[in-house]
């Protein structure tokens, strides 16, 4: 009905459109077509009957046409449908069967696990039984036991009385004296094992220590050598740095080179830092470049010249230093090559003490010393004067300092008592002679008088004092020594009361004591000394 009224809409419009159109046409037309008019309003009415007819027939047309689509539609819509449910029905009856299965499979599975369970419980039953069984075989034997425990109990304070009746001791004083005994026996036990441990330590440190002072002064070496083992060289300018530094660096490597010496020229305003550990080297260089700075001429051929003119120069002034500290002392008879010796010593420093001034120092001490008790006041001043050369040359030749100046003095003829005396100042060799003891008691006093090695009188004082009442504060002690500065104390004890392996353990002690309580350069020597004296009168 809807289509039909949109046509016959249509076609109400499309007729008021021709009638505007025939009217106006009809309006500008003559009176003569009146008639033509007519006839065509006539056939217009025709037309417009035959396209009702044919609107009516195209719309009954549609009508059938959409009632026919839409019956397919539904017809098909409703075949889908029964084709989803009839999927889903098969697919939930699929679902339905597995579950089935699966309820069945687990059902089986209880069922033997139930029946495994039954079989367990039956075996747990029998097990207990057992066990009830063993248990009360158990507990009469533990009652039997406890009867006979009981029995031994009784038995052993029987023969406990009986013994402390033979051996006239209480319990309490038997386990004392066995305790006691224990105690020493693990003592003695223990010294024994600690002191064969510390042999086998000392023996392999000795392999390692080279390599371990080696690993030490590679790490901490630059922080504690700037003061001894550098110099420094003023400049007039800075301008000075780049000639001594030369194109491309010769003129320093050729000083470099001719010196043995590294030159560090860094931001420091006017001046230039020598660093070697040879003291000798080092003013050698250092006088080297204050020659070519005054000279102007600096270039490699000029500095091989200075250079080697400085190191006569050195050779000369230590024959000068050397025999002028010989002749101080009153010895003109010193064989001239040991004068460069004792003139190295003055560029030598120990614990920031010169070891020149150290060496007269200690002469005159020995010579002092000898004098008040009758000895070879002489002989005491010369061993004294060359006590320390093998520290001239102990950098360039292997050994200690002692052993190189006993080889030097035999090389240059002198005596044996000088030699004998010389050797003994450090405790290397067992001194026969008073001037070998005096020139070690010397040694020690220059070495520990306060300021010679930076260190302040009550800090010394107080460190030797401490040492003394550590050692004084254990049993058996009768005296205590602080002696070497403070680097070595002695101990003497009442052998009555510390036998040997006390005394071990008494060392150990006191310098375990030492290291926690106080502090010290270097090392300090624990030396305890045990002895007994029998002392009878003849009447």
């Amino acid at each position: 009905m809807n289509l039909m009224n949109v046509v016959l809409s249509i076609v109400a419009v499309l007729a008021v459109a021709f009638g505007f159109w025939q009217a106006k046409k009809a309006a500008q037309a003559s009176e003569d077509r009146s008639l033509a008019r007519a006839h065509a309003e006539k056939e217009l009415a025709v037309a417009k009957e035959r396209t009702m007819r044919e609107a009516e027939a195209e719309a009954k047309a549609f009508r059938e046409r959409a009632q026919r689509e839409a019956e397919a539609t539904r017809k098909e819509a409703e075949l889908k449908v029964k084709e989803e449910a009839l999927k889903a029905r098969t697919e939930l009856e699929k679902q339905l069967q597995e579950r089935q299965g699966a309820l069945e499979k687990q059902e089986q599975r209880i069922q033997s696990k139930e029946e495994s369970l039954d079989k367990k419980n039956q075996s747990i039953e029998a097990k207990q039984k057992d066990l009830d069984a063993l248990k009360e075989k158990r507990q009469a034997e533990v009652e039997q036991l406890q009867a006979k425990q009981v029995e031994a109990k009784e038995l052993i304070e029987k023969q406990v009385q009986k013994l402390e009746e033979v051996a006239n001791l209480t319990r309490e004083d038997a386990r004392k004296e066995l305790i006691e005994g224990l105690e020493h026996m693990a003592k003695m036990d223990a010294a024994r094992t600690v002191r064969r441990i510390e042999e086998e330590a000392q023996e392999e440190a000795m392999k390692k220590a080279r390599w371990t002072i080696g690993a030490a002064i590679q790490r901490i070496a630059s922080d504690v050598v700037c003061e001894t083992a550098v110099s420094s060289v003023q400049l007039p300018s800075d301008d000075l740095k780049g000639r001594i530094i030369g194109r491309e660096g010769r003129n320093i490597r050729a000083l470099e080179k001719a010196t043995g010496c590294d030159l560090i020229v860094d931001e420091t305003p006017e001046a230039i830092v020598v660093s070697s550990f040879d003291p000798i080297r080092r003013e050698v260089a250092r006088q080297a470049i204050l020659k070519l700075i005054a000279d102007g001429r600096i270039h490699p051929a000029r500095i091989e010249e200075v250079v080697e003119k400085v190191k006569v120069d050195m050779d000369q002034h230590l024959k000068e230093l050397g025999e002028a500290a010989a002749i101080e002392l009153g010895f003109p008879d010193v064989h001239p090559k040991l004068h460069k010796l004792i003139g190295r010593l003055n560029y030598r420093t120990s614990y920031g003490q010169n070891v020149l001034e150290h060496t007269k120092e200690v002469a005159r001490l020995a010579e002092y010393m000898a004098t008040e008790m009758g000895a070879d006041a002489k002989l005491a001043r010369r061993a004294g004067l060359f006590h320390d050369i093998g520290k001239a040359i102990d950098r360039e030749v292997e050994g200690t300092h002692i052993e190189i100046g006993m080889e030097l003095m035999k090389r240059f003829g002198e005596k044996e008592p000088v030699i004998h005396a010389m050797s003994c100042h450090h405790g290397d060799f067992e001194p026969r002679t008073v001037e070998a003891m005096l020139i070690t008691a010397a040694d020690a006093l220059s070495a520990a008088r306060p300021g010679a090695r930076r260190e302040m009188l009550e800090t010394y004082v107080q460190r030797l004092a401490k040492l003394e009442d550590i050692a004084n504060s254990y049993e058996g002690v009768q005296k205590s020594f602080a002696m070497q500065a403070g680097r070595e104390i002695r101990i003497m004890v009442d052998a009555g009361v510390v036998n040997d392996d006390k005394a071990y353990w008494l060392a150990k002690d006191v310098s375990r004591r030492i290291e926690s309580e106080m502090q010290y350069p270097g090392q300090i020597k624990v030396t305890v000394m045990r002895e007994t004296r029998a002392v009878e009168f003849a009447r």
